[in-house]
């Protein structure tokens, strides 16, 4: 299972950013619902994904890492 506590960084950076799930699907190419999926630990993201998010989030934080978001 993945840990939903470094998941909900996700969630909390995308509200900094005053961003819908379905503006945060679109933004990484995918269905609403499979962002949800994501966000809710049902499904975790790709590598892709996680670089895309990094760039977005590096808006908020230039210093923020993958490992930041992700892993720490």
């Amino acid at each position: 299972m993945f840990d939903s506590i470094k998941i909900k960084k996700v969630a909390g950076y995308r509200n900094m950013l005053d961003m819908t799930q379905k503006e945060m699907a679109i933004y990484l190419g995918i269905t609403s619902q499979n962002y949800s999926n994501k966000e809710n630990c049902r499904t975790s993201f790709n590598d892709q994904e996680k670089i895309k998010l990094k760039k977005l989030f590096n808006k908020i934080d230039e210093n923020l890492t993958i490992d930041d978001i992700f892993f720490n």
